[in-house]
């Protein structure tokens, strides 16, 4: 739970805002009736009665799907139903939001089949009368409410919104000003949220449609979990990267930034410009000057250059000017600094708007990252600024004990890179999960590579369609601007997609999130379905769960890489309907999920891994022997090291649940050293 604006990479110098974390009302509406009695105008009730219900499950299609696609499948739990079949009485209560009720932080921790829930707690105008004589109007923001949700203020709709992981707002202005209340007085804030316990079709990543975790699946988080907060912002306003604004920053070679200034509540008729700063260590480098956004349209393009005079110097502590900024050349191209693992170097931007007046009314502060990627060179390498690089990423699914997919602290998303690196890896393949604001903010600054990938449904039909393309662009648009984020993932081994081999609907799906992806992010590969049956061709990804020697033995050979992974084929083969998609000569190749060894636990235990280690020096043994497998056939340039933490019942983390180390931190970093040292001597620039 944060007590810091939950935006760090979208703030405003006059902020003005107020969390909505905490103690709420909350109440189960097993019945479904709350609406119908109309909760939203009366408040929720103090109880509700709920009848005896009926043993339930997801059904036969969703055990065959966790059959399919479930590691250690032989050891699935027999009727893993929800067998809470008597008459009750639900009462409400109190729920710590953003804590979801199934974990211990929500003060509720219970499980169970609960897809109706309401969340109710009072507020008040956060205006001041000078910010009600300026127009100001009051969102309240919500960064993730899984699944669907609708929200009243004093029983008047003021919005919704559909998709568990992506953040929305809601403009409730109207409904502050449509009251006979003193302006201090409380009002009601109410949401409903529906979040299906068995809906295949809905994306849900690793949420479990079972009564108990189990394989690689655990319990899912249902309602409000991330944070909730109020704020006043201008009626004509800066647009965050969610509603149109983008900062291209691969453009190393001109050293220009190519900024879509978007704004929100441009009145027709109203002459509005724009312009952007950029400074570094506090030293200004370059200003636009003002621009002018026409006015049929709510955006103007400006590009700014990145390039630092030659006689402005930089001071940072420990650094008297621009040679000791940085001493190495490659943090600099032709006077612009440039982002890396290595160096994070970011720039400070600061975008202003103005009105016919040339008053400004609005302006933001954001950074951004000057990074290439390219991944289309032909000789299987992918670089970070035309340089080689070996990407060490470990498998990340944002995963705690007490607090579920919602991180415990407010430095819990900076500690896990900061673990991550301590071992050597350079990035993250963050999983089945899009991880809130505060990690990438993270990942820019402490130089942290970062796949982004979307949350997977199981049930391909027109439905899922249209909810994962919703959710999905909701995504990309929300993070595009950090230069972490270095690849794209839609899908992961074909869930939702069952029968690839043989239907083209499928096949097309994806591609089409592959083009709409392309349409809006043209800088960053994709990789379509990771793991096999490719149906695009930026990337050859693959995965191997085999033990060290076997997996040494299938790197070694593209042959052995493009074999099929158990009945998959790593690319989707022809059909009477479909030419099929065939490897690119030249693509990067990278091993996206191996290891997954557990050190061995008490009998009888439910935890599992893989494969298993005897003890923490056998564990660091097989460790070496996977990492290195991989990268001796030359052939692949980067990995995705399953995983960083013990999840429940998936105990072949790096680290316990509670971030210990279980084996040596400084022989994991020395092993993939010399796998990077081996790479970089076989694919030097």
């Amino acid at each position: 739970m944060t007590s810091s604006y939950p935006r760090p990479d979208f703030v405003r110098p006059d902020l003005r805002w107020k969390l909505l974390d905490g103690s709420w009302d909350f109440l189960f509406d097993d019945e479904d009736v709350g609406l119908s009695q109309k909760w939203q105008n009366k408040g929720i009730p103090s109880e509700v009665q709920v009848k005896a219900g009926k043993t339930k499950g997801a059904g036969a299609e969703a055990d065959s799907i966790t059959q399919k696609i479930a590691a250690n499948a032989d050891h699935l739990l027999q009727n893993n139903i929800f067998t809470d079949t008597k008459a009750r009485r639900n009462a409400k209560r109190s729920i710590k939001v953003p804590f979801v009720f199934q974990c211990p932080a929500s003060g509720i921790g219970e499980g169970g089949e609960h897809e109706v829930l309401w969340y109710e707690r009072s507020i008040q105008d956060p205006r001041t009368n000078e910010g009600k004589t300026q127009g100001r109007r009051v969102l309240i923001r919500f960064g993730a409410v899984d699944y669907e949700c609708s929200i009243w203020v004093d029983g008047q709709y003021v919005g919704g919104h559909r998709g568990g992981h992506v953040p929305f707002d809601v403009d409730i202005t109207d409904a502050l000003d449509n009251t006979t209340k003193e302006p201090s007085a409380d009002r009601r804030l109410t949401l409903r949220v529906f979040d299906s316990a068995y809906d295949l079709q809905q994306p849900r990543g690793k949420q479990y449609w079972g009564a108990k975790p189990e394989s690689i699946f655990y319990t899912p988080s249902s309602g409000i979990w991330q944070s909730v907060w109020m704020e006043t912002v201008p009626s004509t306003r800066l647009a965050d990267s969610s509603h149109g604004l983008i900062l291209r920053s691969n453009d190393i070679q001109s050293g220009n930034l190519h900024a879509r200034v978007a704004v929100q509540g441009h009145r027709t008729g109203q002459p509005l410009t724009a312009e952007i700063e950029s400074s570094l260590a506090g030293t200004v480098v370059s200003k636009s000057g003002k621009k002018e956004i026409r006015q049929k349209e709510d955006f103007v393009n400006i590009d700014l250059s990145m390039r630092a005079p030659s006689d402005v110097t930089f001071n940072l502590p420990g650094h008297p000017d621009q040679a000791a900024l940085i001493p190495d050349k490659h943090a600099w191209r032709d006077g612009v600094a440039l982002w890396s693992p290595e160096h994070p170097i970011l720039y400070d931007i600061t975008i202003r708007l103005f009105d016919g007046s040339n008053a400004q009314i609005d302006e933001v502060k954001t950074t951004a990252g000057m990074r290439s990627i390219s991944w289309s060179n032909n000789d299987g390498t992918f670089r970070l600024n035309d340089r080689p690089i070996f990407q060490t990423l470990v498998l990340d699914q944002g995963y705690w004990p007490e607090t579920f997919m919602t991180p415990p602290t407010a430095d819990a998303n900076k500690k896990d890179i900061e673990l991550s690196k301590a071992m050597g890896f350079n990035g993250c393949r963050k999983h089945q999960k899009l991880e809130e604001p505060s990690f990438l903010y993270w990942a820019d600054k402490l130089g942290y590579l970062v796949w982004s990938e979307m949350a997977n449904g199981y049930d391909f039909e027109v439905d899922y369609v249209d909810r994962f393309d919703q959710e999905w662009m909701e995504a990309v648009r929300r993070d595009i601007n950090h230069p972490s984020i270095v690849v794209w993932t839609p899908v992961n081994e074909s869930w939702g997609y069952g029968d690839l081999p043989n239907n083209i609907e499928q096949r097309n799906h994806i591609r089409s999130l592959y083009y709409m992806t392309k349409t809006l992010d043209p800088t960053r590969p994709i990789n379509d379905n990771c793991g096999w049956e490719h149906v695009t061709d930026d990337l050859t990804t693959f995965h191997d769960y085999a033990d060290g020697a076997q997996l040494e033995e299938s790197c070694k050979t593209m042959d052995g890489i493009l074999a099929n992974k158990g009945p998959k084929p790593v690319f989707c083969a022809p059909n009477d309907k479909d030419p099929g998609t065939k490897p690119r000569a030249g693509a990067p190749v990278l091993c996206t999920e191996f290891g997954g060894v557990n050190i061995a636990g008490k009998k009888g235990e439910r935890d599992w891994g893989y494969t298993t280690a005897s003890d923490p020096k056998d564990l660091l043994q097989r460790v070496e022997k996977l990492m290195m497998g991989v990268v001796k056939g030359g052939h692949i340039c980067g990995w995705v090291y399953t995983q960083l933490a013990d999840i429940e019942q998936e105990v072949n983390g790096l680290y316990s649940p509670d971030r210990k180390p279980k084996l040596d931190i400084a022989g994991v970093r020395a092993i993939q050293e010399r796998a990077i040292k081996e790479y970089t001597n076989k694919h030097s620039a």
